[in-house]
Parts: structure tokens; sequence; C-alpha cells
């Protein structure tokens, strides 16, 4: 089937000036950084988790001088529950990027623009779209979702062959004119109707021109990745407790939760001898009590991680810093540093409970 742009074009903006999404935080005061914040802060993150984590990152991080002038713990701070921190790192290292070589300004071409770190082809497609009205495609997940079932693509979008289609495919059907309104439209069009699970059909103004609608095949595209059999891996978080300061370290820059705060991680099977040890040789202390707390599992795209808390109350006989990768974390007045999701669960919710003397958790 050959789509005619023009006509798809059309229905797709009339469905957005009545239909689309014209409130977003991001869609206010629109300028090049806001809309770079956004993206990327979209990434494989829902609008309705991303609003109030991008109204304060703005709101503490305004403008690009600031975010490039600001610790590399500061931000992470802000992105602390966000989730794949990576891509808060390379905001903050594109920031000081274009301080450097864009003189402050954001790039306004695609090469510059796909330069920094963290864009790829479709997150710089939609910032020179919707911050410059630039015509360039997209080939976001909402936008793969509306693609192969209006044009039946029973291939896995991952594949080079069927990918390189729905690149040509989106440049084809990308408008000169109104590309801003347009971008934002076809993502919304996947964002609230073309859904994954139940597709509202019904409401969708390509509903005639799709394929996987006439063939009832719609809740099956697009094709899913070839799945593999995901692992399981098993550490101990040592959570050493001094009254309201808990022993944190930094970690390492590279690999799951990069440059962020974390427990110390134990990966040997729980021994009481063995984890005194390791306190004795990290830090000097009285140890009143060693209780292991249930675990609990955190899944990361390719393994899940099952996390065993051990929660050991000490008192400190040296009270200075050990060295300068550890921080004995306040929790009556805690610093802004990055945080991994299960660190700050732990930190804020299974503590206080057990404080409280609450053993369920």
């Amino acid at each position: 089937m050959r789509l005619n742009p023009k006509s798809f074009q059309k229905k797709i903006l009339d469905w957005f000036d009545k239909n689309g999404r014209k409130n977003l935080p991001w869609q206010q005061n629109k300028t090049p950084y806001r809309v770079w914040i956004s993206e990327i802060m979209l990434q494989q993150t829902q609008v309705a988790t991303v609003i109030p984590y991008y109204l304060k990152f703005i709101d503490r991080f305004p403008d690009i001088e600031t975010l490039a002038n600001a610790s590399q713990d500061e931000v992470m701070h802000y992105w602390t529950g966000l989730g794949y921190y990576t891509r808060a790192k390379n905001i903050w290292q594109s920031a000081k990027r274009i301080q450097e070589y864009f003189s402050g300004q954001f790039p306004n071409n695609f090469l510059d623009i796909e330069s920094l770190p963290g864009i790829g082809r479709s997150t710089a497609g939609a910032i020179l779209s919707i911050a410059f009205k630039q015509a360039h495609p997209i080939l976001d997940g909402n936008v793969k979702r509306v693609l192969t079932r209006l044009m039946g693509v029973r291939e896995w979008p991952g594949e080079k062959k069927t990918s390189e289609k729905l690149w040509q495919l989106s440049e084809e059907l990308t408008p000169a004119e109104r590309v801003d309104e347009y971008t934002q439209a076809i993502m919304d069009l996947g964002a609230t109707l073309c859904v994954r699970g139940k597709p509202a059909c019904h409401r969708c103004p390509l509903q005639k021109d799709c394929i996987a609608h006439k063939k009832g095949i719609q809740k099956n595209l697009p094709a899913a990745k070839p799945k593999k059999k995901i692992p399981v891996r098993e550490t101990h978080f040592l959570m050493l407790q001094d009254k309201d300061k808990i022993f944190l370290q930094k970690r390492p820059p590279s690999g799951i939760w990069a440059n962020l705060w974390a427990f110390p991680e134990f990966p040997e099977k729980f021994s009481t001898a063995k984890i005194k040890k390791w306190i004795a040789s990290t830090v000097e202390c009285e140890i009143f009590k060693i209780t292991r707390l249930e675990n609990f599992r955190h899944t990361f795209s390719h393994f899940h991680l099952d996390i065993v808390p051990v929660l050991i109350s000490i008192k400190r006989k040296n009270k200075r810093e050990i060295m300068p990768d550890f921080h004995w974390y306040d929790l009556k007045n805690p610093a802004q540093i990055g945080l991994p999701a299960p660190v700050k669960k732990l930190l804020f919710t299974w503590i206080p409970r057990i404080k409280r003397g609450m053993t369920s958790l």
C-alpha cells in the first residue's frame, strides 16, 4: 500500500488541532534547551512520570550555563528516581560541551546535535523539528508503533532492514510545513491512541488506512524482540547505620548506577563473620546488631537483581571520612547527591519504618 503523504499529514494535523496535547510544561516558553531536556527525559519514560522531574530540574537548572556549572552529583540528585541515569550524565556532559564548543548556545544543525552525548538520530530530529522547525524524521517508540501498525510491518523493528524501511517511511511522511506540530502530533497519536495492548482504533484518524486494523492484528504489532532468558543476580547491600547517619559509597564511573551513591555491595552469601571482617577493614566502630532484612528484586533491561539488605547498627569511633569516595549520609539533613531507586527506597521508606518498630516492610 502506498500512502499519500499530503493526505496522511492532513489527517494527523487535523487530529492534533482538536485532540493533541498542547499544555505540557516543555511546550510553554519553548526553547531549544527546554525541548532538549524534555526529549532526553522522555526516552523510555512516560509523560506523567516525567512532568514533576522536569519541573524541578528546570527550576534548578533553567539554562545551559547553570547546568554546565553544577556538579555531577547535584545533577544526579535531581534525576534520582527517574531511572536510566546515564541520561543525566550525558545531559551534564553535553551542557559542558555546548559551553565550550558552541558558546553556550544549543546547536541548530543535525551533525552538531547528534555529536552530543546521549543524542541519536531520532532525538536530534525531534529537537530540530520542535525547537527549530526544521524538517527531520523521527522514529521513537511511539512513532514505530504507529508506522508498523499502519503498514502492517510484521518484522521486529530492531532488525536492520526493518529499521531502515521505517526510517525511509518516516522521512517520506514528514512535512516541510508545520513540522513542529506534526512531530508532536505523531508522537501524541502513539502515546494516547495507538498505545500498547489496547489501542483506541475507533478514535484514530488513520483507522481506514491502517493495515493492522483491517487484519485485526494491531495488538500483535510491533513484533516483540525475540525473547532471551533474563539472568538473575544476587547481591547484599550493607547498610551501616550510626544513629541518623548511613554509610554510602560512590559507584564506579561505568556500569550500573555509574557515579551514583549507594550502599557497599557484598556479593558473597550472608555470613555474619565475613561481614564483621569487612566492617573491620572499612570503618573503626563498635557493632551493636546485624539484621538481614527481607530481599526484594530490582529489574534492569538485561537482568534481574535480587537485593538482600543487611542493616548494621554501629557506633563510630572515628568520625572522620574514610576516603573521598565514601560519605556518611545524614537522614535528617540529606545531601543533594544522586541515589539509585533501590537505595532511595531503603533510606526513606524501609529504615524509617524499622526505626518506628514496624516489622512488616
